[in-house]
């Protein structure tokens, strides 16, 4: 039996042997499983609950009688955002983001309802999750159970004892890592399990993206082992490396976070949404009233077509005049919001970025990037849900302007409001209104997650070199 394996199996003992170990261990232990079987739960039920809604509101769009194409343009459809099999362990941006959006002709409307079923499953701890106990109170843990790992042999006299035996300081040193390592192992566990499961509910592929995210954990909490050993190392006195240890954590792990986002926030300017709003309306008043068919704004399109059919008024063309101006309009009312959108979401993704960035300053900023990316709850996952919905309500409304051009006359759409006769002639048939594509919101493939969590996890692993280091100059420094 080697060295450093007696060491750590004498560590194990002991901490098996102490009240407050085993009292702090079980209390995160607890908080891990009921919070992992809370939030499995309520994201499994939240999974089918949009799924269902999505159903429903397809199937509620398809079964409307004969309406006017516009008309089906203002009813509007939804798109909801089911949350992936991994957001059961870290729920990511889903909290506050918004699940679904209401999706109608000449707007891009918000997220809506933002996941407050939390706070009615978690009470109080409704922010409380997997994902943050293991960033979070786990470092703690680990801070409370190996702040003297070193210390207590320097204190009791026996570390002079074994290196008068010969023992050399590294395999002290080793022998204490793979001690604090074997607890973090243990309470790894649990995660993995939620992984297994999580992963054995969802297609293949979330598998490679659940075994990334325990590695990441596992990353983690190796850093936080070898923040531990190394102050161990280096400081003379117990109550100092607690101290010490714990001032890091409330710095690394509260204080660097809000400075990131707070410096972020001055960095990158992103306006409210009235502010945009009103700018955004401004320039709409340029594009003319899709509604308004003789609106001057159109000249320009109204003599394109004219010539392109041959034709001398929008009487004699072959299609509906009122609907070539309700297409045209609403393209060129798109480009206009998707570069608004397009703007605010580089905005955000940059003030993320430099959130990221602090990581270097704390290791549980790069976790909780690398988290929520592998989880597929990131805001990247967001943004993409954006698009993707916004791409729905184009295509759809679109369709329905088709419709409006070729489906019926010039004269009846004119005269509706008037002619009842006019008005049912200007009634498209319901089964028109199949050109709505289902819309079924998945996460990314879990080799774009593992390209997007990089960073961060070769930050992490940064932090590991870094404090390697410091643990082998201090096992050096080791001496009877």
């Amino acid at each position: 039996m080697s060295a450093m394996w007696r060491i750590a199996r004498e560590e194990w003992r002991l901490w098996a042997r102490s009240r407050v170990v085993l009292l702090a261990g079980l209390i995160i232990a607890v908080l891990i499983v009921v919070t992992s079987v809370l939030t499995a739960l309520r994201v499994t039920a939240e999974a089918e609950r949009r799924a269902d809604r999505q159903a429903s509101a397809e199937a509620t769009f398809f079964a409307q009688p004969d309406r006017h194409p516009h008309r089906m343009v203002h009813y509007g459809h939804y798109a909801f955002r089911t949350p992936p099999p991994l957001a059961a362990f870290d729920p990511g941006v889903d909290a506050v983001t918004g699940q679904s959006i209401f999706l109608e002709g000449h707007r891009q409307n918000t997220a809506m309802f933002a996941d407050t079923r939390a706070g009615a499953d978690l009470g109080g701890c409704a922010a409380l999750t997997p994902a943050n106990i293991y960033q979070l109170l786990l470092p703690l843990l680990l801070i409370v159970i190996g702040h003297g790992v070193v210390l207590r042999e320097r204190e009791s006299g026996t570390l002079a004892v074994l290196l008068a035996q010969g023992q050399s300081g590294r395999a002290i040193a080793g022998g204490k890592a793979l001690a604090l390592a074997g607890i973090a192992g243990v309470f790894l566990l649990p995660l993995a399990g939620l992984a297994l499961f999580t992963a054995a509910r969802a297609e293949a592929s979330q598998a490679s993206a659940a075994a990334a995210l325990v590695a990441g954990y596992g990353l983690y909490l190796a850093v936080w082992c070898a923040l531990v050993l190394a102050v161990s190392l280096w400081v003379r006195q117990r109550s100092v490396a607690l101290g010490l240890l714990v001032l890091i954590w409330l710095l690394v792990a509260l204080i660097v976070p809000r400075v990131a986002i707070n410096t972020a926030s001055a960095m990158i300017d992103a306006p409210g949404k009235i502010e945009s709003d009103l700018v955004m309306l401004s320039q709409q008043r340029k594009l003319g009233d899709g509604h308004n068919a003789a609106d001057p704004a159109f000249d320009a399109l109204q003599k394109q077509v004219l010539e392109q059919y041959e034709a001398q008024s929008v009487e004699e063309l072959p299609i509906n005049w009122r609907g070539v101006v309700a297409g045209y309009s609403e393209q060129k009312l798109t480009a206009m919001m998707n570069a608004f959108a397009e703007d605010r979401m580089r905005r955000e993704a940059s003030q993320s970025r430099i959130v990221t960035w602090f990581g270097l300053a704390s290791p549980t900023l790069a976790i909780g990037a690398a988290s929520r990316t592998l989880a597929g709850t990131d805001l990247a996952t967001h943004h993409r849900f954006l698009r993707e919905s916004e791409g729905l309500r184009f295509d759809f409304v679109q369709g329905l302007n088709d419709l409006h051009a070729k489906a019926l006359t010039y004269a009846d759409d004119a005269a509706r409001s008037t002619d009842s006769a006019a008005e049912q002639r200007t009634r498209v048939n319901a089964a028109s209104w199949r050109l709505l594509d289902a819309f079924r919101f998945a996460p990314d493939p879990a080799e774009v997650r593992a390209a997007r969590a990089l960073l961060p996890l070769m930050v992490l692993l940064g932090w590991l070199v870094v404090l390697g280091g410091a643990i082998g100059a201090g096992a050096r420094r080791l001496r009877p």
